[in-house]
């Protein structure tokens, strides 16, 4: 799959707010700083679709963006960032939890762990709440070009053996890099595969 036009859409404080699920959607969701924006970027082949920054929590709404009039790429606010208030941070969950649970066009979600971090609870307890829901997701492990090709391979091994202690088959998961690309053609033919099933 090549995105030729990619188009923003809208904003949304809530489900309600979403655009009609008219369209099979795709979204990107992780802890705060994990490298949502700048894969979201990789993806596109833009450098500014997503806004990236340094500073975690920078998105605060689920946004829709249009790709070649044939998917929803959606950007979810991140979990865990732990330096806002306690009301906003369970506002963010409620919305994330609304969009996951309720959106009915929703292919898959791109779970994003930073592969440079032993597994955290957070998120374990996250693919958790995804399994009991039987929300298809894939695991996507973020900043692989951080690490020596050996130690890369070593911490999701770790992650791997760490799944295995609660579930019976490990999630699809797949090693991505922003900046050299690693994991972009398996996403996109992952994307283009499912919209297949919607068609049908």
């Amino acid at each position: 799959m090549i995105i030729k036009n990619i188009t923003f859409i809208k904003s949304s404080s809530n489900l309600e707010q979403c655009p009609p699920p008219i369209l099979p959607e795709y979204a990107f969701l992780g802890r705060s700083n994990v490298g949502k924006s700048s894969l979201i970027n990789m993806l596109s082949g833009r450098k500014r679709i997503a806004k990236t920054s340094s500073t975690p929590g920078k998105t605060r709404l689920i946004n829709h963006f249009d790709i070649d009039a044939q998917w929803y790429l959606v950007d979810l606010p991140g979990y865990g960032y732990a330096k806002i208030s306690r009301s906003i941070r369970e506002t963010w969950e409620k919305l994330i939890r609304d969009y996951v649970l309720k959106r009915t066009n929703l292919m898959c979600l791109f779970l994003l762990i930073d592969l440079r971090l032993e597994p955290q609870r957070p998120d374990l307890q996250f693919l958790d709440f995804l399994g009991e829901k039987r929300v298809p997701f894939v695991l996507l492990f973020t900043k692989s070009d951080k690490l020596s090709p050996q130690t890369a391979r070593k911490q999701l091994d770790l992650y791997v053996l760490k799944l295995k202690e609660s579930w019976e088959q490990v999630p699809q998961h797949i090693m991505t890099s922003a900046k050299t690309g690693d994991g972009k053609a398996r996403i996109l033919e992952l994307i283009d595969q499912t919209n297949k099933l919607w068609k049908k």
